[in-house]
């Protein structure tokens, strides 16, 4: 149980991002601290001076949690992202992208330019920043146009070299005319190096410039010119806030780092996808004294992309670990695409990683009395259910749901619960393929049919190899397996496994008639539980997870197919353009209010499309959604 309370009381007095969740462990709200301790504790101090939505938003904060960063800045930016992510109900959510800008070197063209940007993109330009202050962004361009002389025009050279006058830039001496042969490639691209070197933090030079200037003009009564110099200096200062949060090369990573403790640890994973860091989640591990760091990440490494869908292109990794190249080979298999896995040792890579593993060290720190009351509360549980069913192991246990309304798009979900707590990255959909109408059994024997066919295929394919069945995502199998119902889907499962030549314990979880858990169904005997034990309330909680990812994953095929056939209607966006616009703008209705600009910048479009997009929702007598 989370107690509020006790937790304030844990708050490190350091910049981070914190997160709100409610009863349902969805997050309401993310903001951002200069001061952790101070921040969060006013949510929870009486005052007559909160707003009636605060004052609810506090009423159903369940728990909250908090990501420590290295400066305001950082934990700025990481709001931003998360914010944007997980569209938390109590935050204002912003109409447009213009947050943060970045400053982009345009490396793809002959003769770069430095540019502001308001979004980055996966071109071969390189990104600076984001920054929060638009006009410290624009004051430094403009500086580097007097430092570096590099071109502010969109001439195309050098095929166009020679063809036109050059621009006033060249005549005030903030240009070394390149549309004119003036300079050579060598030489431009040399102040380009200079440029790039300054985006990279080497202000010095720059500041120690700018700082002579200011007293020189100081000293000469040329007040207004010393506070140009003046405001320019705070321009660059304001850029040189370094910040790890957001990235520029747009890639898919995750960051891991661990801090261990005698027998416990905790594995700290950063989420960073297409540049930005979106989340993270932690990881409870029971270690061995005598494991190094690396056989420790090794492990988690098999275990949680082993059953995970996704794999991003690069793991940042706190350490090496032994199976260096094996691992990476299967993960890159697994993805699809070469996998890369990385130990930084300088840079923002390097203190990105030092961020998750000093987070991991105050998880470890802060938690380990509510660890202690969690392992009770599940594994104790566990034990419970064992002796219940009088079986030697129930580690890992996997529960099965069906889902539809009236036969339409049926649909079967897989949970998984190892040692009493949930293992999401293991949870699996099933759309059903062979079976019409509303007939639960039959769906269910296709479920675990593809489920354990798979499994055994699988573990085939391992056993060829010598690898361990860890290193699939089917070929675990369950301790126990759990069915939302009694005798009927009990018989099916026990069915399916003797077909397979599989012997897995097979429980139903019998509800009453009012849909609440009442029993446990086991060997053609219904088992009563008692209604306060922790096993009774983990069978319930199980049942109430199976049904909920059933539910959710039905609904979004419903949602799915009403986008479809709405965005389908729009002449000129095929399936490839209707994804890339789902994906980028996450529901209809924000495909709907995106402006003209937003839709052309969205992946595959362009201007013809976005516009036909545009209009079909903007011009009169047209398709409405239906709210």
């Amino acid at each position: 149980m989370f107690n509020i309370e006790e937790e304030l009381k844990k708050l490190p007095g350091r910049p981070g991002v914190y997160i709100m969740h409610d009863e349902r462990d969805d997050i309401i709200y993310v903001g951002k601290a200069i001061s952790l301790k101070n921040r969060v504790r006013q949510y929870f101090q009486s005052s007559r001076n909160k707003s009636v939505k605060i004052q609810q938003m506090v009423e159903r904060i369940s728990r909250f949690e908090y990501i420590v960063t290295d400066s305001e800045l950082e934990a700025l930016v990481l709001e931003c992202n998360l914010i944007k992510e997980h569209r938390p109900k109590y935050n204002t959510m912003l109409k447009d992208d213009k947050s943060y800008p970045f400053i982009k070197v345009t490396l793809g063209e002959e003769y770069p330019r430095v540019l502001f940007a308001r979004r980055m993109k996966k071109d071969k330009s390189r990104y600076f920043g984001p920054y929060t202050s638009a006009g410290a962004v624009k004051d430094t361009i403009e500086l580097m146009k007097k430092l570096y002389k590099l071109r502010w025009c969109n001439r195309n050279l050098p095929r166009d070299i020679g063809k036109e006058r050059p621009c006033l830039y060249y005549h005030i001496g903030q240009c070394n005319a390149p549309c004119q042969g003036k300079i050579t490639k060598e030489e431009y691209r040399k102040s380009v190096d200079e440029a790039l070197e300054f985006l990279n933090g080497n202000h010095g030079p720059v500041l120690a410039m700018l700082e002579k200037k200011m007293n020189e003009a100081s000293e000469n009564m040329e007040f207004e010119q010393a506070i140009e110099y003046r405001d320019l200096i705070q321009s660059v200062n304001q850029i040189a806030q370094r910040q790890k949060i957001t990235n520029g090369d747009g890639e898919d990573k995750d960051v891991l780092a661990m801090a261990v403790d005698g027998g416990d640890a905790v594995m700290q994973v950063f989420f960073i996808r297409d540049g930005k860091m979106i989340g993270r989640e932690h990881f409870y591990l029971r270690v061995a004294p005598h494991d190094t760091k690396a056989a420790i990440l090794s492990s988690f490494v098999k275990q949680y992309y082993g059953g995970t869908p996704f794999v991003p292109r690069e793991l940042m990794l706190e350490t090496d670990i032994e199976d260096h190249e094996v691992v990476e080979e299967w993960l890159s298999k697994k993805r699809g695409q070469k996998v890369h896995l990385h130990v930084p040792k300088k840079g923002t890579k390097e203190k990105l990683v030092e961020m998750a593993k000093e987070n991991a060290a105050i998880v470890l720190r802060q938690d380990r009395e509510r660890i202690k009351r969690e392992e009770g509360r599940t594994i104790g549980a566990v034990h419970e259910i064992e002796k219940l069913l009088d079986i030697e192991c129930a580690t890992r246990m996997e529960a099965f749901d069906i889902s539809n309304i009236s036969g339409f798009e049926s649909v079967g979900s897989m949970i998984v619960y190892e040692k009493g707590k949930p293992k999401r990255n293991d949870y699996r959909k099933f759309k059903i393929k062979t079976v019409q109408g509303p007939d639960d059994y039959a769906s269910m024997e296709e479920v675990l049919t593809r489920r354990f066919q798979h499994g055994l295929e699988e573990r085939k394919e391992l056993d060829e190899k010598g690898m361990s069945y860890e290193m699939g995502s089917f070929s675990r199998f369950p301790d126990l397996i759990m069915m939302d119902g009694g005798r009927g889907q009990v018989n099916i499962a026990l069915k399916v496994l003797d077909k397979l030549g599989i012997s897995i314990p097979v429980c139903g979880m019998v509800k009453d008639d009012f849909h609440r858990t009442r029993g446990i169904y086991f060997h053609n005997v219904e088992l009563p539980i008692d209604t306060h034990s922790e096993a009774f309330r983990l069978v319930t909680r199980i049942q109430d997870e199976a049904h909920r990812f059933a539910i959710e994953y039905h609904r979004s095929l419903r949602s799915a197919q009403q986008v479809h056939s709405i965005l389908d209607d729009i002449s000129g966006i095929g399936p490839t353009r209707r994804k890339a616009l789902m994906r980028t703008f996450k529901s209809l209705e924000a495909v709907r209010d995106a402006s003209l600009e937003e839709l052309e910048h969205a992946p595959s479009m362009n201007a013809r499309s976005a516009r036909q997009v545009y209009d079909f929702f903007h011009a009169p007598k047209e398709a409405k959604i239906e709210s």
